[in-house]
């Protein structure tokens, strides 16, 4: 056991959520799954700009799905929120959880996303477990896990007068 208290590596070496190597993981996992979805969004608007027509036309393309015909509607009657909604969307979910602010909003912004496409995308040719399956557990993981309070955003978020005095913001960050 070390003796230098200041330094978390200095602790004991164990792997348990409390720990200091699950930490650093968890926030290493954060930054990347947040970069993942930053990067899409950025893409999406740097190509496409405010108007990107791919969204409303892949909802409307998810006939026979298992979310029947919700994306499909959602496709035809909302294409004025998701042709701009997309890539901005993406864009701020990725810093959210990127930069551990409202993390657990937007993990479930982010597993929303990850589930229509994992539903729409159905090439399930070698199973259910896909890649967009894949990101549909990292966003439940990082909600699961209250992500951001691994040397996040939230952590000092959480220790604002503000949030003490309406505890129940602590639901949607972490």
């Amino acid at each position: 056991m070390a003796t230098n208290t200041a330094n978390p590596l200095g602790e004991e070496f164990a792997f348990d959520i409390g720990g200091p190597v699950a930490k650093y993981w968890v926030a290493m996992l954060r930054v990347i799954v947040g970069w993942w979805f930053f990067h899409a969004g950025v893409t999406k608007l740097i190509e496409h700009g405010l108007a990107y027509g791919y969204g409303p036309a892949y909802l409307q393309e998810m006939t026979g799905t298992a979310l029947g015909p919700i994306p499909v509607l959602m496709g035809e009657h909302l294409a004025w929120l998701i042709k701009p909604g997309v890539p901005l969307f993406e864009m701020l979910i990725g810093l959210g959880i990127m930069f551990g602010v409202l993390t657990r909003l937007a993990a479930f912004g982010g597993a929303f996303f990850m589930t229509l496409f994992w539903v729409g995308n159905a090439g399930y040719g070698h199973g259910l477990v896909t890649g967009d399956f894949m990101g549909l557990l990292l966003m439940i993981t990082m909600a699961a896990l209250a992500a951001g309070r691994y040397y996040g955003g939230d952590a000092i978020i959480e220790q604002t007068g503000f949030v003490e005095r309406h505890p129940k913001l602590k639901y949607i960050l972490g």
